[in-house]
Formats: C-alpha cells, sequence, structure tokens
C-alpha cells in the first residue's frame, strides 16, 4: 500500500481530521468511546478507495472526503455490531467495545455511528453517495442474514456463497468506489464502471479472508474459526462436491455438531486442503482480482491507477 499512500498521503491525514470531527460527542462517554475507536482504528483500505476513486477521475475535494468519512462511518458501526452479534472480546487485537463497555452501550455506539453518518451526508445535500452508502449497509444486513439462515442447515452451494460475500462485503467496497468517483463526477457509466471494480475487488478480498482459515499464519483469528462458527466457505463447498457422499456427512456432521473437538476440525481442514480447496478458491480469488484490474485498465494510465492496483493486488497478497 506504499504507493498509495505516497500518491495520497496529504489527503488521507485531512480525511483523518474530517472523521475525527465527524465522530465527536458531547456525551464524555460516547466521546471517549470514539476516542478509542479513532485510536484503533484499522488500515483505513476503504477510504483509500474512496479517495484514490475520486483522484482517479477528478479533483478530491469536500465531498470525497465526507463519502471517505460516511464510509468509515458506516464500516465501524457494522464491526462494533457484529462483534455483539458475535459475541466478540477482540477487535484487531485490541478488546472489543462490547468487551469494555457491554453489549447494550456498543449497540448504542453503533447506532451513533450510522446516525452520524447519514447526518454528515444529508447536512451536505450528498444524496448521490448516501444512496449508493445505503444500499451497501442493506446489502451487507441482507448478506450477513443469508448467510445465518444458510447456516442452520449447511446444505448450500458456491452461487449462494457468492451471494453472500457479495453482500455482506464486497457491496461496501463496491460502494466505496463509487462513492468516490460519484464525489468528483456525474458520468453514470463512470460511477457505474467504478462500482463493478470494487465489487470485484471485494469479492477477492473476502475469499482470501476465507482461506485464511486454512492456513497456518497468525490472522488476527484462530485457524478454524469459521469451522467452528459452522460457516460453509468456498474452500469447504468446493471438496463437499468431490468427496464420497460418506466422508460428505462425516464432514458436515462435525461442523455442525462437533466444531468445537480440536481433532476433528483438523480433520476437516485437512481434507479440504488434501482435496484442492485451497487450490480452487485461490484460482477464483485471483480471476475475482483481474477482473477488477481489467476494468481498472480500463482508464488512462497514471501514477493513481498503479496505486490502485497496487492497492488491489494487496488484497490478494496479504498475509493477515
Amino acid at each position: 500500500m506504499e504507493l498509495a499512500k505516497k500518491i495520497i498521503g496529504a489527503e488521507l491525514d485531512l480525511f483523518e481530521k474530517h472523521f475525527k470531527e465527524a465522530v465527536k460527542s458531547r456525551v464524555s462517554l460516547l466521546d471517549r468511546i470514539m476516542q478509542y475507536i479513532v485510536k484503533r482504528k484499522g488500515k483505513q483500505m476503504r477510504p483509500m478507495f474512496v479517495l484514490l476513486s475520486a483522484k482517479l477521475h477528478g479533483e478530491i475535494n469536500d465531498s470525497s472526503y465526507r463519502a471517505a468519512s460516511l464510509v468509515e462511518l458506516l464500516h465501524t458501526a457494522t464491526l462494533v455490531h457484529d462483534d455483539v452479534v458475535d459475541d466478540a472480546m477482540e477487535r484487531r487485537g485490541f478488546f472489543s467495545i462490547n468487551a469494555l463497555w457491554k453489549n447494550k452501550i456498543a449497540v448504542l455506539v453503533g447506532d451513533y455511528l450510522l446516525s452520524k453518518g447519514l447526518l454528515l451526508s444529508l447536512e451536505n445535500k450528498d444524496f448521490a453517495i448516501l444512496t449508493i452508502l445505503s444500499n451497501a449497509v442493506k446489502n451487507m444486513s441482507e448478506g450477513e442474514l443469508l448467510q445465518m439462515e444458510k447456516t442452520r442447515n449447511l446444505n448450500f452451494d458456491e452461487s449462494i456463497y457468492y451471494e453472500i460475500i457479495n453482500g455482506k462485503t464486497a457491496s461496501l467496497l463496491a460502494s466505496s468506489c463509487a462513492a468516490g468517483a460519484s464525489s468528483v463526477t456525474n458520468d453514470e457509466f463512470i460511477i457505474e464502471q467504478m462500482r463493478a471494480f470494487g465489487d470485484n475487488v471485494g469479492m477477492a478480498f473476502q475469499i482470501k479472508d476465507d482461506l485464511f482459515d486454512y492456513g497456518e499464519a497468525k490472522v488476527g483469528k484462530p485457524t478454524g474459526n469459521d469451522i467452528k462458527e459452522k460457516k460453509l466457505t468456498l474452500p469447504l463447498i468446493h471438496i463437499l462436491q468431490k468427496v464420497s457422499p460418506s466422508l460428505r456427512k462425516q464432514i458436515v456432521n462435525i461442523v455442525k455438531n462437533n466444531n468445537n473437538d480440536k481433532a476433528k476440525v483438523k480433520f476437516v481442514i485437512d481434507h479440504v486442503q488434501s482435496y484442492g480447496g485451497i487450490e480452487y478458491a485461490t484460482q477464483k480469488m485471483i480471476e475475482y482480482r483481474d477482473k477488477a484490474i481489467t476494468i481498472l485498465h480500463s482508464f488512462p494510465n497514471s501514477p493513481t491507477r498503479d496505486a490502485l492496483e497496487e492497492l488491489v493486488r494487496y488484497t490478494t497478497d496479504r498475509q493477515f
């Protein structure tokens, strides 16, 4: 991500100021929690995609910064709510909001972040950007709920998996790129191209995340965690179509009923690896990455385009 930081380093610093201002509250407890969130922010990939998408098609302006802030507000709100839903005690190696302040406060903090994002756009009449990102929130909720629905019977195929990750992950990255473009141009074709670009990046990003569950690297969650949560991800879905009916039944039974047994979870992981689940998912991830790069290369060559391509490749090459 070094080129991206070089191209928009000053703009990212300015974004930080915009974001800090956007989350301020007169309620001391809330302001303290907001400071905790700001200090422990992640890699800020989504704001980078917003600002670079804007810079690719025009000059970054106040609307671009508001779009980046809205994306980060919405993303942070969903993470806070996700930690409550998952009863997660950690986020990015630090205590989660619900671990420190309990679920009731965490839910209200997520609501506060969502409302601040809505108001930021409405007060500045950024209606097009608000529409783009409101659709993302709807799709994210639908994706998560679809996953919960399908997890109950563990009987879904690849197409359902793609539908789930398109909603829960890809939709926000797609909307980030579309919002960035929308902040500098009214050209609907460009905005749609950037949405499609971000959508493919998001699909590759989530498949990479799912692959971590079957590796040895320390990535902030234990290996086999998706299995423990009864999530069917692409490597596992693929091998379930290849193994014998008896082995399929055995694996599904482990995921359903013995997902906290380390030896049995390892049995599943070993079979995913030996039956080619990792290779298949990696191939699909690269296909999505290459689709994104093809769309990106339809625009004129520039340092900004190079920075976006570097970000795309980072999503699939990262080690955590």
